[in-house]
């Protein structure tokens, strides 16, 4: 089982590292000492479980967690100094939390939970999605067959969604929801609220802030992503 160990205080990462080191199947991934630094190891490493400290400065533990894609998202054991924050980490979906000073029994009992939660989910793989390779786009009362190859991007304002391509715009019957569930990544990516990008179509990607970043698309479309999907764009497409 690989593992990263998050926490701003030094001596409690070493006190896991050193429980861990002894129990059998454990791998050391990492550690990170702050949320930001967190996020970025997942996304990177792809833990199987994570020891993630509720309390830090910035990025605290459950905003950490809330950040993850569905895609990265290890398993979680929270590590707290509160027992009054266990309601808000089983609410989060974390397998356990310790408290702090961690007892190595409880972090031994913890580990197993995580084992049993693991083994289930390897068990049953996900249902293979129903990819589509074409789509109907609507101009008028005309229907057009559009290969999703062509597709740049999706684009949705209110229940509207246009369906963008270099030889025109059209209209879906798809909701973004929907889309989104059919056009897995990475080559279809859901930067924001409003937009599904067609990651092939990615011709530039440049920096307009420290936390923002402007895509450039094949017919000049011009989105804006944060820094962090910027990289998730960039780390699936091999840029």
């Amino acid at each position: 089982m690989k593992v990263l160990i998050v926490d701003d205080e030094p001596i409690a990462r070493q006190i896991l590292r050193e429980y861990l080191e002894e129990l059998p199947g454990m791998v050391l991934a990492g550690e990170a000492s702050n949320g930001l630094e967190a996020v970025e190891h997942i996304n990177r490493l792809n833990p199987d479980l994570l020891f993630l400290d509720l309390q830090m400065p910035g990025l605290d533990g459950l905003s950490v967690a809330r950040s993850l894609r569905a895609q990265t998202l290890p398993l979680i054991i929270f590590v707290t100094a509160f027992e009054t924050h266990a309601l808000q980490a089983f609410e989060s979906g974390a397998v356990d939390y310790l408290l702090k000073p961690v007892r190595k029994e409880r972090l031994v009992a913890a580990i197993a939970k995580a084992r049993a939660q693991l083994s289930g989910l390897r068990a049953e793989p996900p249902a293979p999605v129903s990819e589509l390779r074409r789509i109907v786009g609507r101009t008028g009362t005309d229907l057009h067959m559009l290969n999703t190859d062509d597709v740049i991007a999706f684009l949705a304002e209110g229940s509207t969604v246009t369906i963008v391509t270099a030889q025109g715009r059209y209209y879906s019957d798809y909701s973004l929801k929907t889309l989104e569930t059919k056009l897995p990544p990475p080559r279809f990516r859901r930067i924001h609220r409003g937009a599904i990008i067609n990651t092939d179509h990615i011709r530039r990607i440049s920096p307009l802030t420290s936390k923002r970043w402007l895509l450039k698309m094949s017919n000049n479309l011009e989105t804006v992503v944060s820094k962090r999907m910027a990289g998730v764009i960039r780390e699936a497409t091999s840029w």
